[in-house]
């Protein structure tokens, strides 16, 4: 995000510069002036000096006023005048300053509406309030020693209230403009973070779920290839038709693979839905699922008793196929030879319940490294239709996947 584009720096304040560009500080932190600074500050001075010489010619032509102290009057109204040249640096400081100038120094008030003008804009209220409520307090006092030639007292008083009033109005006004352009800045920046975070959690759940469908569509086909190949390879004189069935399921497996390798990849670069390319599986293709099990040399137990099983909308159908799929993938891995009983039962308004289980294995089984990122993603799945998946050991070496989705009536 560029806040400020960088030939326009000049037409804002240095403070509000400093803010959307840190790095334009000078050495001791101070916000860099930019031109637009030095235009305000020289008209600043020149407003300071005008009304100052008109006070003091005002002041000269008073018979009334010794020659002395007109003259101090002025030196002191000049130095003020030079002064304002120090208010973005130091405001609190010369509009204190400038209060006791301002009584002794007709010609000094410009430079003392000039530094309660910065003061208002760069500081907060309180002090504001403070130096303001100081000089509105003095002013019986100032027109009491130097009365108004032109005004009673009482009207010069309340002429120059109002003008105190009315100058620090209008630096309180520049002040809000300037920290409503800097909240705007701040909520602009803050709705770009929460964007870029909100499209990282994107990107995120998109991996995350690619990594989900990748290892529930390959995981089942590469373990039958992993299996088929490792009996080939401890049982080189197996008999030609056996070799021939178990090449003949390396094959089609490896086939299956490809095609659901490319229909991922597919839908990956179309950014389709996963309904796009090749019919997802749903209930109805568990009997094929336990069928190819079968053949790969498991013991499947398969019990199906559902209500109306054409019914059962197709994305907890689905579900349903994955959880089985990964139980009947997990047990061929770690548990080589042992019965596997996969069971769903439900009715609408019930819900699916749905089991897959096996004994310990038969004999002792070698490692098998896994990253348990399966049963990881089936507990997303489930929980993303709105059931719930439990899986463990059932105490006597056997393990369990047990899930219940809805189903409504």
């Amino acid at each position: 995000m560029t806040p400020v584009l960088p030939g326009r720096r000049w037409l804002l304040p240095s403070a509000v510069v400093a803010e959307l560009d840190p790095e334009r500080t000078e050495r001791g932190g101070r916000p860099r002036r930019t031109a637009r600074d030095w235009a305000v500050d020289f008209g600043c001075f020149l407003l300071a000096v005008v009304i100052g010489a008109m006070a003091a010619h005002t002041l000269t032509r008073d018979p009334n006023t010794p020659h002395a102290l007109a003259v101090v009057d002025q030196w002191l109204g000049g130095l003020a005048c030079l002064a304002v040249w120090s208010r973005r640096r130091r405001p609190l400081g010369l509009a204190v300053a400038m209060i006791p100038v301002g009584v002794l120094s007709n010609t000094a008030g410009g430079a003392g509406l000039v530094a309660l003008f910065t003061l208002a804009v760069h500081r907060p209220l309180k002090y504001v309030g403070w130096v303001g409520g100081l000089q509105l307090a003095l002013l019986p006092v100032y027109f009491w020693l130097r009365p108004d030639p032109e005004l009673p007292y009482a009207a010069a008083i309340a002429v120059s209230a109002l003008l105190t009033v009315a100058v620090v109005g209008w630096g309180m006004f520049v002040r809000s403009k300037r920290q409503l352009m800097l909240s705007l800045r701040d909520r602009a920046r803050r709705a770009e973070t929460e964007a870029e975070l909100r499209a990282e959690q994107a990107q995120r759940l998109a991996r995350e779920a690619i990594a989900r469908e990748m290892h529930d569509v390959l995981a089942h086909r590469l373990t039958l290839l992993s299996v088929h190949a490792g009996a080939l390879e401890f049982r080189p004189d197996a008999p030609h038709e056996e070799v021939a069935r178990a090449a003949g399921v390396i094959r089609e497996s490896a086939h299956e693979a490809l095609q659901d390798l490319r229909e991922i990849i597919g839908v990956l670069r179309a950014g389709d839905s996963d309904d796009a390319g090749r019919p997802q599986p749903t209930l109805g293709a568990l009997d094929a699922l336990v069928s190819e099990s079968r053949e790969a040399g498991m013991k499947v137990a398969f019990d199906l008793r559902v209500t109306d099983a054409a019914a059962v909308p197709a994305s907890v159908g689905r579900t349903v196929y994955r959880i089985a799929q990964e139980g009947l993938t997990n047990a061929r891995k770690h548990a080589p030879g042992a019965e596997v009983t996969v069971g769903v039962s439900g009715a609408p308004g019930d819900g699916l319940s749905v089991s897959v289980s096996n004994p310990a294995p038969p004999g002792e089984v070698p490692h098998v490294p896994g990253s348990g990122q399966g049963l990881i993603g089936l507990t997303e799945r489930s929980t993303l239709a709105g059931g719930r998946l439990e899986h463990g050991s059932d105490g006597g070496g056997g393990f369990t996947v047990r899930a219940w989705l809805p189903w409504g009536g």
